[in-house]
């Protein structure tokens, strides 16, 4: 049966709107960017299928386009509408750091954090300026490495703030991994960008570290 044809509280759409996109599952989300379903598969018939042969919403999401368009119901015009959707959702997130919300609710510094570094395949290290008022100045990404391992200079970090004027900094590094424990080494770092930027006054606000759904901060563990 036809989603427009079932109960309306049992539509996605319906129930999204009624009751908030939280309250939807993954496949009910992906209905909804579906629209329509396949010769005697709806919507969310088509949606579940997908899930259950990728095994998540994020591996669907992460296909490379030549396999995304392969799937049933798919093609280039989904994968291009998902992918201008998802830097949508990236901007929006930079966009409340811009206003200079970063602070006050951290939680939106790693969710921008997260959905920037989760799915390198490499580890990468990044640094979140900020002024006196812990308003976002700028984000660049430093340092690149191997599949577990980036190396780190402070002098450059250090170069970087001062050149921005920056009067705190945030880190944020990736384990591609996916498991977002920090490592002897990353405490190592931490404490030797922690002194580097004190000689100048600028203060170390938080480092934190991305795994694949988690993340953990420095300043939470007390390891600043």
């Amino acid at each position: 049966m036809p989603i427009h044809q079932w109960p309306e509280a049992d539509r996605p759409r319906e129930k999204l709107l009624r009751q908030g996109a939280d309250a939807l599952s993954d496949s009910e989300l992906l209905a909804i960017f579906l629209r329509t379903g396949v010769p005697g598969r709806s919507a969310l018939d088509l949606a579940r299928d997908l899930l259950r042969e990728h095994g998540s919403l994020r591996a669907l999401l992460d296909l490379p386009p030549e396999r995304f368009c392969a799937g049933q119901g798919l093609g280039l015009a989904k994968y291009v509408q998902l992918q201008a959707a998802l830097e949508i959702g990236r901007r929006h997130l930079r966009e409340r750091l811009d206003r200079g919300d970063a602070l006050a609710n951290p939680d939106d510094t790693r969710r921008y954090l997260s959905a920037r570094m989760r799915d390198y395949p490499v580890e990468v290290f990044a640094c979140l300026l900020l002024d006196n008022r812990h308003r976002v100045l700028h984000y660049e990404e430093l340092f690149r490495g191997t599949l577990d391992r980036a190396q780190v200079h402070p002098r450059e970090v250090v170069r970087l703030a001062l050149d921005r004027h920056a009067a705190a900094v945030i880190l944020a590094h990736n384990h591609p991994s996916g498991v977002a424990e920090p490592s002897a080494a990353d405490r190592a770092i931490t404490e030797r960008l922690r002194e580097a930027l004190g000689l100048v006054n600028i203060r170390l606000l938080d480092h934190i570290v991305i795994g694949d759904g988690e993340t953990v901060s420095f300043a939470e563990r007390g390891l600043l």
